[in-house]
């Protein structure tokens, strides 16, 4: 449990906060979609089902405030990468720092094991490359998915 200046707690998650987790991604990806114009992206099409099933091989963790999860991240090992997916802060607490704090905590939760971490984002998510950058992340990969969208690869290694 990780608990900031700001009374945010950072917490590891269990399928029971799946359906809040899942309220919360649907919302924040909400100016996601509309950067791309696109509502039929996974983190907006994925159901209550798919998600307690992702609790079966991912780690996830939830920012805690005033009693309500406002922030998440998931992660798993696949060999010795830890691959990040779907950073999401609820747009009312976005900038104050909760996905720098779900970042750090995550990474840790996952070494010694992990050598590197891997994540992904779209080309025109320009707040999100900002911040992996930030954190020590650097693009490796970029894969075109459609005429609109260019998944963007970013890594970052452990440190020794």
């Amino acid at each position: 449990m990780l608990l900031d200046r700001t009374g945010v707690i950072i917490r590891r998650a269990t399928i029971e906060d799946a359906e809040e987790i899942l309220d919360l991604q649907k919302l924040a990806y909400k100016s996601e979609a509309e950067i791309y114009n696109d509502y039929t992206i996974p983190p907006l099409t994925q159901t209550l089902e798919e998600m307690r099933l992702e609790f079966e091989n991912w780690t996830f963790l939830k920012a805690l405030a005033v009693g309500k999860i406002i922030g998440s991240v998931r992660a798993c090992m696949h060999q010795e990468t830890c691959m990040i997916g779907r950073l999401i802060v609820h747009p009312d607490f976005q900038n104050q720092g909760i996905g720098t704090m779900l970042m750090n905590e995550i990474e840790r939760c996952f070494l010694p094991q992990s050598i590197r971490f891997e994540l992904f984002t779209g080309h025109r998510s320009k707040r999100n490359i900002h911040l992996y950058r930030k954190l020590g992340y650097s693009e490796f990969k970029d894969e075109r998915v459609t005429e609109d969208l260019t998944l963007v690869y970013m890594e970052k290694y452990a440190r020794e």
